[in-house]
């Protein structure tokens, strides 16, 4: 304990560690989040794009023709409904990096020093890493998922409005009581299946990754511990994290983007496997990968913005 003296001198960062590193990490991912947010307004929107349920459901229209390639979805947007549409849906989304960053971190943390425990040397195995890591972004996605419901759904307005649909939100406070008053607590956790998933995929992915392409450079190459080691090993981690995340994410997408009754039950998949097979069955498995070349280019820019941030979400 610190004296009232001692407390005086001594910062906020040293007196409540654990909070200090939180808002650090939370302020980071924030701004990481505005960074990046076209390439996930973006990347949703190709998830959706050419949805064969939707034509089943009778959701298809005639009167605007869809997109095609990232290129051309991006310049589209910015065309038909303004350039500031494109952070549509980044409001939730920083909830989303807050609510994610502080619970992940906090699990990791308790499974590092008190469930998995560090090595003798005080050192944390990289196995040890994955499963914590893992476990503590599949704990920390879940109690963030409402906030990825509002923000897909928020992100799918400016498309609606463009084929004659009436929007569904006048805001996200509105979103959330809405959604809320329609399926009650449990349709705020719409397709957190698969956005658990996909959490548990990508921080695996993102864990090994990065740390073994950067240790295979520094010992088998004259490259040193820099920026250039930094943004290769990123650029790496993001590509496996992408490839393992991306089948989850667009279920989780197409799941949370879907009309429903007044119960607030899905009408056009009735499950994450039921989204899965008419994906595959009604477009093919590479529909899976719908939104890949964003979803990859805005892991890289995440994790390369750690070497000028504090680490975040």
């Amino acid at each position: 304990m610190f004296s009232r003296k001692e407390e005086r001198s001594v910062s906020l960062s040293e007196r409540w560690p654990r909070v200090s590193k939180f808002i650090l990490s939370a302020c980071a991912a924030s701004v990481a989040e505005l960074v990046t947010f076209p390439l996930d307004l973006t990347k949703t929107r190709l998830q959706i794009q050419g949805e064969s349920a939707a034509h089943l459901f009778g959701e298809a229209t005639k009167r605007t023709n869809p997109y095609r390639g990232m290129l051309r979805t991006a310049a589209g947007i910015i065309q038909e409904e303004g350039v500031l549409k494109l952070w549509q849906g980044a409001t939730p989304a920083i909830y989303r990096h807050i609510v994610y960053t502080g619970v992940r971190m906090i699990t990791y943390e308790h499974l590092r020093d008190s469930v998995l425990g560090r090595a003798e040397d005080k050192s944390f195995p990289l196995w040890k890493a994955v499963v914590g890591g893992m476990t503590a972004g599949a704990i920390g996605q879940f109690f963030a998922s409402p906030t990825d419901l509002v923000k897909v759904q928020m992100q799918m307005e400016g498309k609606r409005q463009l084929e004659g649909k009436p929007l569904r939100f006048c805001g996200v406070h509105h979103a959330f009581v809405k959604i809320l008053s329609e399926g009650g607590i449990r349709g705020l956790w719409a397709g957190w299946v698969p956005n658990v998933q996909r959490a548990a995929l990508v921080n695996m992915g993102d864990l090994t990754t990065y740390d073994s392409v950067k240790q295979f450079l520094l010992l088998n190459t004259s490259l040193q511990d820099n920026s250039i080691t930094h943004s290769f090993a990123s650029g790496c981690s993001g590509l496996v994290a992408a490839v393992l995340g991306t089948p989850a994410d667009v279920i989780k997408t197409r799941i949370m983007n879907q009309p429903r009754n007044e119960q607030g039950r899905g009408l056009m998949y009735k499950s994450s496997a039921d989204c899965l097979f008419q994906a595959i069955q009604g477009e093919g498995l590479m529909s899976l990968y719908k939104g890949f070349i964003p979803t990859w280019m805005r892991m890289v820019l995440l994790l390369s913005l750690r070497i000028l941030l504090p680490p975040g979400g």
